[in-house]
């Protein structure tokens, strides 16, 4: 049977390369990749990081301990009048005082838009520094920026839009991925014997094969996690709420997030949340590769000749220069 009496199904099966929809999920692929790269950078980066959410904010969360005085503890008062006098301007109007006698006050403070968190010794009234530490506060910023891209509601919408574009370059990327119905054992390994354009193609082929479940996961559940009522209407549609047992919609939905976040007791399963949560940083890479060598390298290139020939049509001594070269080239 020649390639031109099989039907689409078996080329794709057999010489996936001459599937026409196959080459236009190449570009879908391509051009959607590239324009996600600093988007999925980002999120793959803080998404690996915040892992560790809970750990890093237990680190960082210790509070300074103080030495009970054997006097009385100020009243929440006295402890708002201390603090505008350390920071003049400034209205406190929350007090959170612990129960601990070893442990400094909270106050919150307000001027106009600005607001700040200090803790305060409960006893003298002096200021102890922020109640945030640094790092505790480098976490809630990488939080924000990987839930709401450090844009408010806006950015959590477009967090959505992200996830569906994932979702995209998923599903585009295994229908390229396959090398035909003699070749896919192949594809499943990364080829470490050969010139470094071939490898560069294994290694991103073999890497979003094996990774396309975590990726998937992610992009599916982005998606819900920036726009749940979509996914709340359909449990809803095929099981009507009620008060008896927890849905299965729901426990799936839950475990959904979970599974986003990599909330898991487990180390080793954190672990490879990890692994595969910077796999998409690898696929980045070897993308941005292979877009370099197929169409940006090759542009340039031809632009650059392209010059050359135009200045040597225009300028004079260039085009003098030429004569004579070729003249003597052909008295040779």
């Amino acid at each position: 049977m020649t390639e031109n009496q099989m039907s689409m199904a078996e080329r794709w099966l057999r010489h996936p390369q001459s599937v026409g929809l196959r080459k236009v999920l190449f570009q879908v692929h391509l051009w959607t990749g590239l324009i996600l790269a600093l988007y999925v950078l980002v999120m793959s980066l803080t998404g690996t990081v915040l892992i560790y959410r809970r750990e890093l904010a237990k680190a960082f969360s210790t509070q300074p301990h103080i030495v009970a005085s054997p006097g009385p503890r100020m009243s929440a008062d006295e402890l708002k009048r201390a603090a505008q006098r350390a920071h003049p301007g400034y209205q406190a109007n929350r007090v959170f005082e612990s129960k601990y006698p070893n442990q400094p006050a909270e106050v919150w403070l307000e001027r106009g838009p600005k607001t700040m968190q200090r803790l305060f010794n409960p006893y003298t009234g002096d200021d102890l520094g922020n109640s945030l530490q640094a790092g505790f506060r480098v976490v809630l910023w990488l939080v924000d920026l990987h839930d709401n891209l450090l844009s408010g509601k806006a950015g959590h919408l477009a967090n959505g839009v992200g996830g569906a574009c994932v979702t995209l370059v998923c599903l585009s990327g295994i229908v390229i991925w396959w090398p035909g119905i003699d070749k896919w054992r192949r594809s499943l390994i990364i080829d470490w014997n050969t010139n470094p354009r071939s490898f560069n193609w294994s290694l991103h082929s073999a890497l979003g094969f094996w990774s396309l479940a975590f990726i998937f996961m992610w992009g599916i559940s982005g998606i819900y996690l920036s726009w749940p009522s979509p996914f709340n209407d359909l449990v809803d549609y095929f099981d009507a709420p009620h008060s008896r047992d927890v849905r299965f919609g729901d426990q799936v939905l839950a475990w959904l997030a979970r599974l986003h976040f990599g909330r898991f007791p487990s180390l080793p399963l954190k672990l490879v949340w990890t692994v595969f949560g910077l796999v998409p940083v690898a696929l980045l890479v070897t993308g941005v590769v292979m877009w370099w060598n197929r169409v940006f390298g090759p542009w340039y290139r031809r632009t650059l000749a392209e010059k050359r020939q135009l200045h040597i049509q225009t300028t004079p001594q260039s085009r003098d220069s030429a004569a004579v070269y070729n003249s003597r080239s052909t008295s040779y």
